[in-house]
């Protein structure tokens, strides 16, 4: 029904997703701005408020809002605990404020002002009887002094900040306020920052030695390198039994021999299903240990879920209504044609009994959060029905609302969008194949300045055990530093699968980027202490991105001048502007790139004219630069990137005047 009291519109609110169908995302710490187009007829003044909440309260805070151009307006609110938030707008005409304008205008011009003070003590008068205690009793004397016979002393109240403050506390009336009630869903801090490290325990067993099988015990031996190499995340693929039906072989033969150990995520066998670990690995009780040891280093263990089950999975006896039939009455196994995964059985998702297929899902993501894990990887997302994943996230959250959600989903941008909005806390994106200073302009634009930014959180991966890119195959050692340092700076969230990745590992199948030898489908013997091994480079890149916040969020990213297609170059600054950082990386693997890089001075807080000093924290190399151009020349084969940052103690204009 229209109000036609209600003269001021409130459109175009952002942030929201879908007309408000799905919340917004922010981590604790990080604020949420919002916008609106807010107008009204005439040439009134309009005054206008952020309404904000968290779960939990009773009213609305309320913060003021700025005016900026062509009726859009915008204000600010801290996400402070881990808990839904709401939020809204709601403006008014303010009379009072139009009147002080056109006061001024009168008085500029020279006019008799006695029929304005008159409407001026109304207005006051009026918002007295809203207001109560000692600000009624203040508005009742502005109003008196107004309409007094001493016009000096009217003229003066009439103008006074005071009496203007008080008024824009009582002049809501006729609010007009924006019909929707939006929300903001809100995650621990490490959905904005983490470091991912991927292990297969089984292989913790063969480092240096012959191949046997690992457990958590092994494992928890090294959990302190991994520690020290300043991950925080360790995430393993499936620990659960796995089926000897059509189990695959060693490069994902279809047969298997004697001694393989096939795929984890060929899930289930007598030893139990998704609720069970791997008889090899060890018990509940060793892996609750081991994630409590991993506490203890500052790691929290990730696990891998992947809803597929082994020919072998309890369910497929005790729930065969779960899943699809074939015309022959056969279980139809997972396929992509050409390719075939018969030592998988993918779920019915429109199986007659989906609701209780769903609950029982919900189970294990419960059962596992009980014995300790926050963090879950899920495998192929994209695979199950978005609906599913909105309503299982959900239930998970609203009872343990630390936990996290990663989306493994290397598919169609609007299906790995879907996911985002349904409830993934964090998404693998195709940072893997962009790597030119074109696609990884672009793909970066789009992540942080387009609506995205608001519901997708990148992770970086420039390695996972599905995909060994060409760029990694060709590129030696130098591509594995590149592309570490563009996913440690360009995202604050990211990971990579190891010990591949530290150990330079390049060696594909033909024609492929699987690869060669997977640790998929066999154990792996390794020396993690192999000359030529990125370990230490590994650790000084993340105590870089612990010791600096600017690196701690994605969404602060800025592109500066390169004056070279192969040399990118990028700055962050921190929210407080204490933090600045700059990164220079060469993109050719092969040959020398050097290029002039223009810095944004004033956004620095560098003035232009005059020396600075930077620090390159990944060669410990200190620069004297001048102005905003300055020349940088990066060898891929001593050290193809470089991290550098200002201290505001190093910009003041006192710090270098012995070089003048």
């Amino acid at each position: 029904m229209i109000d036609g009291t209600k003269r001021v519109m409130i459109e175009n609110v952002a942030p929201q997703i879908a007309c408000g169908e799905y919340p917004i995302k922010r981590a604790v710490g990080e604020s949420v701005r919002i916008s609106a187009d807010i107008y009204a007829d005439g040439h009134d003044e309009l005054r206008a408020f952020l309404l904000h909440r968290k779960e939990g309260d009773a009213f609305f805070h309320e913060t003021p809002m700025i005016p900026l151009e062509n009726d859009r307006w915008t204000a600010e609110f801290q996400i402070l605990e881990m808990v839904p938030y709401y939020y809204g707008v709601k403006a008014w005409v303010d009379r009072f404020k139009t009147w002080s304008r056109d006061m001024s205008g009168r008085i500029r011009a020279g006019q008799n002002i006695s029929a304005a003070l008159a409407e001026g003590a109304r207005l006051v008068g009026e918002a007295a009887t809203r207001a109560s205690g000692a600000d009624r009793e203040s508005l009742l004397r502005s109003a008196a002094t107004l309409e007094g016979t001493d016009p000096e002393e009217a003229l003066s109240e009439a103008l006074s900040s005071s009496l203007a403050e008080i008024m824009a506390k009582y002049g809501d009336l006729f609010p007009s306020r924006y019909e929707k009630e939006l929300m903001v869903l809100v995650d621990p801090p490490r959905a904005l920052f983490s470091t991912w490290y991927e292990f297969f325990p089984r292989s913790a067993a063969s480092f240096g030695s012959r191949p046997r099988h690992g457990t958590f015990r092994d494992m928890e031996k090294l959990l302190p390198e991994i520690a020290r190499m300043g991950f925080d995340v360790l995430y393993f693929p499936p620990i659960h039994p796995i089926g000897e039906t059509h189990r695959k072989g060693k490069n994902n033969e279809p047969r298997c021999e004697a001694g393989d150990v096939g795929s984890p995520w060929a899930i289930g066998s007598e030893s139990g299903g998704h609720k069970a670990v791997h008889p090899e690995l060890g018990n509940l009780e060793e892996f609750r240990h081991l994630c409590a040891e991993a506490e203890n280093l500052g790691l929290e263990i990730a696990l891998d879920m992947a809803f597929q089950c082994s020919p072998d999975h309890p369910y497929v006896r005790e729930h065969p209504e779960w899943f699809r039939r074939r015309a022959d009455g056969s279980i139809q196994y997972a396929e992509n044609p050409p390719k075939k995964y018969e030592d998988i059985y993918p779920f019915d998702f429109e199986c007659e009994a989906w609701r209780e297929l769903w609950e029982e899902l919900r189970s294990v993501f419960l059962f596992w959060v009980e014995q300790g894990v926050r963090i879950f990887r899920v495998d192929n997302p994209h695979t199950k029905p978005v609906p599913f994943w909105r309503w299982v996230i959900s239930e998970v959250k609203q009872r343990h609302p630390e936990t996290i959600f990663l989306a493994e989903a290397f598919t169609r941008p609007k299906m790995m969008y879907g996911l985002a909005k349904a409830g993934f806390t964090q998404s693998y994106t195709y940072f893997t194949w962009r790597n030119t200073k074109k696609e990884l302009t672009n793909y970066m634009t789009e992540l942080v300045e387009e609506a995205p930014r608001d519901y997708f959180r990148p992770n970086f991966w420039p390695n996972t055990p599905d995909i060994l890119p060409e760029f990694l195959q060709f590129g030696g050692r130098p591509a594995f530093i590149m592309r570490l340092v563009l996913a440690a700076t360009l995202s604050s969230n990211y990971g990579i699968y190891g010990p591949a990745f530290e150990l330079c590992e390049n060696e594909a199948r033909v024609g492929s980027e699987e690869y060669l030898n997977s640790e998929k489908y066999e154990i792996r013997p390794r020396n993690w202490n192999i000359e030529g091994n990125l370990k230490d480079f590994i650790a000084r890149l993340n105590g870089i991105r612990r010791n600096n916040s600017a690196l701690q969020t994605t969404w602060n990213l800025r592109f500066i001048k390169a004056e070279n297609d192969f040399v990118i170059a990028y700055v962050k600054v921190s929210r407080d502007t204490e933090n600045a950082v700059f990164t220079v990386v060469n993109l050719d693997p092969y040959n020398t790139q050097g290029a002039w890089i223009t810095l944004p001075l004033e956004e620095l807080e560098l003035k232009e004219g005059r020396p600075f000093l930077i620090h390159d924290l990944l060669g410990d190399d200190k620069f004297i630069w001048h102005g905003g151009r300055n020349y940088v020349e990066l060898n891929p084969r001593v050290l193809p990137a470089r991290i550098f940052t200002l201290k505001k103690d190093l910009r003041k204009e006192t710090d270098f005047d012995y070089f003048m």
